[in-house]
């Protein structure tokens, strides 16, 4: 367990420091009014942003629903990841939830970056921690009750349930607003 939290600081660490070296690779800065798309589905977005302020909001279009898969908040990157990784057009929407003014970072700018000394091993801590929350939210929806999502979300993020409106919340944790409401209150 020790070693577990020491290899996690670690990580944190190392990602505040590539997330400063990345941040100063924008190229222009992005401000968002609140509801204003970043990228939409179908566009070839191959720029990392850096949340500068605001809140948004990454999803899918499932048919007539939507189906929220990540939020961003200030000090974070987003990113149209599949599009990114493969220069074709994305499924992902990314959407102001409240007004935002985003750094933008080309994909050209960070392939430079990652290409010098040691940056390459920043980027990829920066990846793996992604890939690591990804998981860990597969995991809670496949496999934990939706209290357990809740309250496993809430430790995770408590920023989530001041930034967030509760519709998306109960979206992402894949359950019914109602839902959400009775856990919240007990």
């Amino acid at each position: 367990m020790i070693c577990y939290r020491l290899n996690f600081l670690f990580i944190n660490l190392i990602e505040l420091i590539a997330m400063k070296e990345i941040v100063q690779l924008s190229t222009r800065s992005v401000c968002l009014k609140r509801n204003e798309f970043l990228t939409v589905a179908g566009n070839i977005d191959t720029n990392v942003y850096h949340i500068e302020s605001g809140t948004l909001r990454v999803y899918v279009q499932d048919g007539n629903e939507e189906q929220m898969v990540r939020f961003g908040y200030q000090d974070n990157l987003i990113v149209a990841l599949d599009s990114f990784l493969t220069d074709q057009p994305s499924l992902f929407y990314i959407q102001a939830i409240k007004s935002a003014q985003v750094n933008v970072i080309t994909k050209a700018k960070l392939k430079q970056f990652i290409s010098v000394g040691q940056n390459n091993i920043l980027w990829i801590g920066i990846l793996e921690n992604l890939i690591m929350q990804q998981m860990n939210r597969e995991i809670d929806i496949l496999t934990s009750s939706p209290k357990e999502r809740y309250k496993r979300v809430l430790a995770r993020s408590p920023q989530l349930f001041q930034q967030i409106p509760h519709k998306y919340i109960a979206n992402y944790l894949r359950m019914s607003a109602e839902t959400l409401s009775r856990l919240k209150k007990s």
